[in-house]
């Protein structure tokens, strides 16, 4: 049996939240409901335009929010990351690992600036990313744990790395290793700017092919190039042999391999969009390591990332968590 259900790799980032109005996103400049990669003085600028605006800290990334999933519903994950030996580094993995994840940094980091999330979120609950990676731009090869990747169930990747050459190649490299040690092999498109910019090495990142994709609509059909949801599906066939595909309010579609099934919405006022993607993966990814059916567990994925949207932030708590896996059962 294997020592882990997950082994994710993503950015470090330490999400911070606030609540915008949309002329807001107009004043900076920023394309509303995407995530934009910014540099260091961009990001400092926007801070101090939102200084008066009240905002909560947490460690993010969109791997890690879903690693962190896994772990609250009673599974086991270990994310690997790059963080700095700032304070923030600090920070991101005294919470990571006070939330049951085992990572690589363990031991001492290098100097340099811990990735940062700037999130802003306006009255509709969208959600609008501005991201500096700072040293996670420079995570390789060399924050692979072979031996914990080894002994995983399955290798979760986030389409975010793409934008990395060094991160990309960590990617594809412990896909490699995950094939060769019979473990399965799932991705995230992450954000539809990924696929706009950067499809050709989310194809890399793929390569032959992944057991499950995970990816919302937009992200879908920009990937896909097609004008509808069956072209769309019949593309996914192609680089994966299962998906899901979010699709908000209608819920979504799980393709098991043999047949397309309709995973129902649960209603709830949406309040913050931010890390529902990622808890939909995580609550999935549990549910199918657990060996649910793909129903039974997008029906986990739902009820989960319905009710994460209700309150601010990426994450619930644990007992929220254990709460609803309870109702389902």
């Amino acid at each position: 049996m294997a020592k882990y259900d997950v082994y994710g790799i993503g950015n470090a980032l330490v999400d911070m939240e606030y609540e915008v109005e949309v002329a807001d996103l107009e004043t900076l400049g920023i394309e509303q409901g995407v995530m934009t990669l910014v540099d260091e003085e961009c990001q400092s600028r926007m801070m101090e335009h939102l200084a008066a605006h009240p905002h909560q800290r947490a460690s993010g990334g969109s791997a890690a929010n879903s690693m962190i999933a896994v772990r609250q519903f009673g599974g086991s994950s270990f994310y690997s990351c790059k963080v700095a030996g700032d304070d923030l580094g600090h920070f991101y993995m005294k919470d990571l690992i006070e939330g049951g994840v085992d990572t690589n940094h363990h031991t001492e980091r290098e100097p340099g600036h811990t990735g940062r999330c700037v999130v802003l979120v306006t009255p509709d609950s969208d959600r609008t990313l501005c991201t500096f990676l700072g040293i996670s731009g420079d995570l390789s090869t060399k924050e692979l744990v072979e031996e914990a990747l080894r002994n995983s169930a399955c290798f979760y990747m986030e389409g975010y790395l793409v934008t990395s050459d060094t991160a990309r190649q960590a990617c594809i490299t412990a896909k490699r290793i995950a094939e060769e040690s019979g473990v399965k092999t799932a991705i995230s498109l992450s954000d539809p700017n990924m696929v706009r910019h950067f499809k050709a090495g989310l194809l890399e990142m793929i390569g032959s092919g992944v057991d499950l994709l995970f990816a919302n609509e937009d992200e879908a059909r920009d990937m896909a190039g097609a004008a509808d949801l069956n072209g769309t599906v019949a593309y996914l066939k192609t680089v994966s042999r299962e998906f899901v595909v979010t699709r908000g309010s209608r819920g979504a579609l799980v393709w098991d391999g043999r047949t397309l099934i309709d995973i129902d919405p649960v209603k709830v006022d949406a309040v913050d969009t931010v890390g529902a993607g990622d808890m939909f993966a995580g609550a999935f990814l549990y549910g199918r390591g657990r060996g649910w059916d793909h129903r039974r567990a997008g029906a986990l994925a739902a009820a989960a990332s319905a009710e994460l949207v209700t309150r601010l932030g990426p994450r619930m708590a644990t007992e929220e968590t254990r709460a609803i896996l309870q109702g389902l059962r």
